[in-house]
């Protein structure tokens, strides 16, 4: 029973802080303290992961409408999710440190085939899911040379900033954030955030570090905007419901 405790908090200690904190009692070894901060920040954004995007998809089947969400915009931050979790892969970094890319990956892919569906292509959003399926086996199965996954990382700042601006000018343009999910989007600008000191802890990949601070000043952009376009959302949902009631 002993080395079964041991071996689970091992997932988040190293061998050193262990002996550290469980034999030699030094619970102010500062190393450690940002070892185990990272890993446990790292897990908590893996496992958020597995549902962050979910409200964002139930919200779209409830309303079976994608209205205000940008398909061109969700395509972009698709790629961008796509080339770090596939670089960071191939590079051998931590799991704690990109996990949630594969998560969040599924649930754009999702998310992007709903916009395609409720926009009247069921076809394309079936054909886009398979495709994009192949995509994901041919960057992570060892078929795409290295070069080619840091340069996609690295097209990432950029994507980033261009993927989100799209959104944020959707949501400027019908003054209000549509079937966008506060929730989703709080979410994701919270882990950004987490993910500039995970990444700093246990890559010291520089372009996956800048690709994470533009992620959050872009994620941060789109929750102002709910905040902004609060009760504006909230007015259009109660005459809409008005209308339900009427016809």
């Amino acid at each position: 029973m002993e080395e079964f405790f041991k071996g689970l908090i091992l997932s988040v200690l190293s061998e050193k802080c262990y002996e550290e904190y469980f034999k030699n009692l030094n619970f102010l070894d500062v190393p450690c303290f940002k070892s185990t901060l990272s890993k446990g920040l790292g897990i908590g954004i893996i496992a958020g992961s597995i549902l962050v995007k979910v409200p964002q998809i139930v919200k779209i089947l409830r309303s079976k409408s994608a209205q205000g969400i940008s398909i061109y915009g969700v395509y972009l931050e698709l790629f961008a999710i796509t080339a770090n979790f596939a670089y960071s892969y191939v590079m051998n970094f931590p799991f704690s440190a990109w996990g949630e890319g594969t998560f969040l990956a599924i649930q754009t892919a999702i998310i992007a085939a709903l916009v395609l569906h409720y926009g009247g292509s069921p076809t394309k959003a079936t054909l886009f899911l398979g495709a994009y399926v192949g995509l994901v086996a041919t960057l992570v199965g060892g078929y795409t040379p290295k070069d080619i996954l840091w340069n996609m990382q690295a097209v990432n700042v950029p994507i980033i900033v261009f993927a989100k601006s799209i959104q944020v000018i959707t949501n400027y343009k019908n003054g209000s954030t549509g079937q966008l999910s506060a929730v989703t989007c709080f979410l994701l600008f919270g882990g950004s955030i987490a993910r500039i000191f995970t990444s700093i802890q246990e890559t010291g990949d520089n372009i996956i570090i800048l690709t994470y601070c533009v992620s959050t000043l872009a994620n941060g952009a789109i929750v102002a905007q709910l905040l902004l376009y609060w009760n504006v959302d909230k007015t259009n949902k109660n005459k809409n419901k008005k209308k339900k009631k009427r016809t």
